[in-house]
């Protein structure tokens, strides 16, 4: 197996890094090859607050990915998350150059760059830029202008932004572990990419990604990505609260949270828990409708700031695919039914396709991020060597230095 043709992901989440490789198939299926977890010790909110333990962290994941896969990591498709994120939609119009007014990839890169032209402050960097339409003289809603005829291209992006400090940080932690970056991608992007079909983002769909330390949300229509948000609460927010509620340390509140939290009311009668004390403090008998009672706050606290970002957009009519839920916050029992109640449309688990291999464990809500890193980088092999169809182009930030990926699919 060529080294060239083995792709890895890196996840750094707020309870887990998670590293992933696989390789592309002729049939345009991955083969997942190996799968490496390790507690995150350095992120908080998608931040680096300890290099030395996030360096540590990503060793671990990356190694034991490596040892599962028998191949060595080079270079990685790093997610980024946190809720320094922020996105701005922008318009770009250009004068078609062409003696014969026929619109080439050029025009669409100028188009394109005319549109990343906002101004940012001196401490943000830009991580993508989504074209979400074209509009030829006054024909809108195209999605690939190349070959048409026309005098004057418009496009609308979408613009998505990080805080550079944090963004340079994660790609130190990286780098100092021995890796190259070979893309920086958002992580509720990543995660279309794995659990999303063209018919959802066609028809109108949210992807909520309920992580540890943030909950990160996208809404799709018309084919493209209209709108990202971070909110700053995740399934962290909700292990905290059991722990205080219950005075348990944060593994045993995790654990239990995982084994016997719902959103749902109890049925058959109440359940008695044994709940263990912090620091060598006798056990507690506690009933489950108590745990639940301090778990469904803050699950509709972060559903419901879910729903407002979403309410808020140009875009709420439109989502007739329904809501998309993926993370491990999203497997909680009874976060399926609270979610269709409160956005009133109808909600699935997003779980990853098009990957085979390790089906047992990445095919979760819980992986839809790493396996959705590999799906996006395996995206740009295939237009690096096809390099025609649909254009797309997103700008990727590798250190100091950004280059342009077109996208054709």
């Amino acid at each position: 197996m060529a080294a060239q043709d083995i792709l890895a992901g890196l996840d750094l989440g707020t309870n887990r890094t998670t590293a992933i490789v696989g390789e592309p198939l002729d049939d345009g299926t991955l083969r997942i090859l190996g799968v490496g977890t390790a507690r995150s010790r350095g992120i908080k909110k998608g931040v680096v607050v300890n290099l030395e333990r996030t360096i540590q962290s990503i060793e671990e994941a990356v190694s034991e990915a490596e040892k599962a896969a028998e191949v060595e990591i080079g270079s990685v498709t790093l997610g980024i998350a946190g809720d320094h994120v922020k996105s701005i939609n922008s318009r770009g119009v250009i004068a078609v150059r062409n003696p014969d007014n026929e619109i080439t990839r050029s025009d669409v890169a100028r188009v394109i760059e005319a549109a990343r032209a906002i101004a940012l402050p001196g401490d943000r960097e830009i991580i993508h830029v989504l074209p979400q339409e074209f509009t030829v003289d006054d024909q809108g809603g195209i999605h690939d202008p190349v070959g048409m005829i026309g005098v004057r291209l418009e496009t609308e992006v979408h613009v998505i932004t990080g805080a550079s400090t944090p963004i340079q940080n994660l790609l130190k932690c990286v780098r100092r572990a021995g890796l190259d970056v070979d893309d920086v991608v958002l992580s509720s992007v990543a995660v279309s990419y794995s659990v999303l079909t063209q018919d959802e983002m066609e028809l109108g769909a949210v992807l909520v990604d309920i992580g540890g330390g943030t909950t990160d949300i996208a809404v799709f229509a018309d084919g493209g990505l209209k709108h990202t948000a971070v909110v700053g609460v995740g399934g962290s927010n909700v292990t905290n609260d059991i722990a205080i509620g219950l005075r348990t340390p944060l593994a045993a509140a995790d654990e239990i949270k995982r084994g016997h939290a719902s959103l749902l009311p109890v049925e058959g009668g109440d359940e008695i828990l044994v709940v263990p004390g912090v620091n060598g403090r006798p056990e507690r008998s506690v009933s489950r409708e108590i745990l639940n009672s301090i778990v469904r706050p803050r699950m509709e606290e972060i559903l419901a700031l879910s729903y407002r970002e979403v309410k808020k957009t140009d875009y709420w009519d439109l989502l007739a695919a329904g809501l998309v839920l993926t993370g491990g916050g999203a497997l909680l029992s009874g976060t399926l039914a609270l979610a269709e109640h409160l956005f009133n449309l109808p909600a699935k688990h997003g779980v990853p396709q098009g990957a085979i291999g390790y089906e047992e464990l990445v095919q979760s809500p819980e992986y839809a991020t790493g396996t959705g890193l590999l799906s996006y980088a395996h995206r740009q092999v295939d237009l690096d060597t096809v390099g025609n169809g649909r254009g797309q182009i997103l700008e990727r930030v590798t250190g100091t230095m950004r280059r342009w990926v077109a996208e054709f699919f």
